[in-house]
């Protein structure tokens, strides 16, 4: 190798040629994709959501793909990149909308999506390789009873390692809080980016170390997952004439701890008209709640709405690939996609509302922005409080006006997760890292190499052993 200049992991230079040659030479017969143009594609996510990461993000790519097919390929991968000085970002599914898997300094992007073995299944837990995908591990759990305790809107698709390494919450946290709650993340093993990569096990608080870490504080392989009882659950969308009234029906749902319930979340019109599908019940100029809510809760649900809104759907939740549009895609972050289908001129932002003044603040963000912020709520538990994160659809003019938006929220006691950011830090309500998760990243990636840039606050080795082949 001729190039012996270690890799600047903060430069967002790709390795050098010879420096790709000489990684792939010692990779053997781990499977391998270098075709560009499949490369860049694996290298995207759904970063485009945010106009000022589309900028940003765009022409990022790695320089190739490696497809582990088990933890023993993983670390010889990762002994090359160190060896090497090649930097290397974990991709699953996908599925995440900050740039969390786009590579900014090229080099390997590895793919774990073979790492879906599920290891055993006990009452109220699960050891899963991190590529499973989550509707697969409902459908292996629910035979006996159990189901994960939250996901995604893009459970179809999205991987248990990359909920958890890019993801905080979801369907279901209305019950279990996120993921950063103690008891919702029972362990997770990791591969180390280290000269001799070391496998550990995180367990209990210490695999907080991991969680929405973007894949810089290492290489997730598995995870042990708490379950939760597999209710039939019953997709309901119910009509109200005025937005706060929906909010407020949905505060009652959410407070009325006998009422089984996964989700509920009020969306002002005009969103629903984007709704595809899900039109018919959603009738011109009113807004809705959608919800899942247990069988046997149903009727109890239906008589706490009493007259304050009209179901319109009611059916059972279907998410088993049988071609229908499950009603959770209509939530979270689909909603703001079923918007962008057809208009993408629009993006989003991701906001926490004071659980002591929720309706208070709802209504002054809707006044304060009547056309420009669209309100759409998720119920939630934070920090054992019962409060909304807010996914607004935004009507968006600019980088400076969007920025503007964001400050008024934070002043007016709205605090904002920026999607439009990529760094752990700047996309956090708190602007910081995590400390141990910091003081983690320098004990197991010291030259900076898992997915550079993504962590700012972190400073690399500059020297240290390297290879001179």
């Amino acid at each position: 190798m001729n190039d012996l200049t270690p890799f600047d992991a903060s430069s967002n230079r790709h390795p050098s040629t010879d420096r790709l040659a000489s990684l792939l030479a010692s990779l053997g017969d781990i499977p391998v994709v270098t075709d560009p143009t499949i490369v860049r594609r694996r290298s995207r996510d759904f970063f485009w959501y945010s106009p000022v990461l589309n900028d940003q993000l765009n022409d990022k790519s790695a320089d190739l793909i490696v497809a582990p097919r088990d933890e023993a390929d993983i670390v010889r991968v990762v002994a090359a990149c160190v060896r090497h000085r090649v930097p290397l970002t974990v991709r699953a599914g996908g599925t995440g909308n900050y740039g969390q898997a786009v590579p900014l300094a090229g080099g390997v992007l590895l793919d774990v999506t073979a790492l879906d073995t599920i290891e055993w299944i006990r009452p109220g837990q699960i050891r899963v390789g991190a590529g499973a995908k989550m509707n697969a591990i409902d459908a292996a759990t629910r035979p006996s009873g159990y189901e994960l305790r939250m996901h995604p809107s893009t459970k179809r698709t999205a991987t248990i390692g990359g909920f958890v390494a890019g993801g905080s919450g979801g369907v279901g946290s209305i019950t279990y809080g996120g993921l950063r709650e103690p008891g919702n993340i029972l362990a997770a093993r990791i591969v180390t980016m280290e000269p001799e990569p070391r496998i550990i096990e995180l367990r209990d608080d210490a695999a907080q170390k991991i969680n929405r870490a973007y894949g810089t504080t290492g290489i997730i392989t598995a995870l042990e997952m708490p379950l939760a009882p597999a209710w039939p659950w019953i997709d309901v969308v119910v009509v109200f004439d005025d937005f706060l009234a929906a909010v407020e029906f949905g505060q009652a749902a959410a407070l009325s701890d006998g009422i089984v319930k996964k989700l509920l979340s009020p969306i002002t019109w005009p969103l629903p008209a984007y709704f595809g599908a899900l039109k018919s019940c959603c009738p011109e100029g009113k807004s809705i709640l959608i919800a899942m809510i247990a069988e046997h809760s149903l009727k109890h649900f239906k008589n706490l709405l009493g007259d304050r809104g009209t179901i319109t759907l009611e059916m059972p939740t279907d998410d088993e690939g049988s071609g229908k549009v499950p009603l959770y895609e209509y939530t979270w972050n689909h909603t703001t996609l079923q918007v962008l289908k057809n208009d993408r001129s629009v993006t989003y932002l991701q906001c926490l509302y004071p659980h002591d003044r929720l309706l208070q603040k709802v209504d002054e963000m809707r006044t304060m922005f009547p056309d420009e912020v669209l309100q759409h709520l998720e119920f939630i538990r934070f920090n054992g409080q019962l409060t909304c994160s807010g996914l607004p659809v935004v009507r968006y003019s600019d980088a400076e006006r969007l920025n503007e938006i964001i400050r008024l929220h934070e002043a007016h006691e709205v605090h904002i997760a920026n999607p439009h950011v990529y760094t752990v830090e700047d996309g956090s309500r708190y602007k910081r890292v995590d400390v141990d998760q910091l003081g983690f990243k320098h004990e197991v990636d010291p030259y900076g190499l898992l997915n550079p840039g993504k962590m700012r606050s972190f400073v690399a080795e500059r020297d240290g052993p390297m290879s001179t082949d």
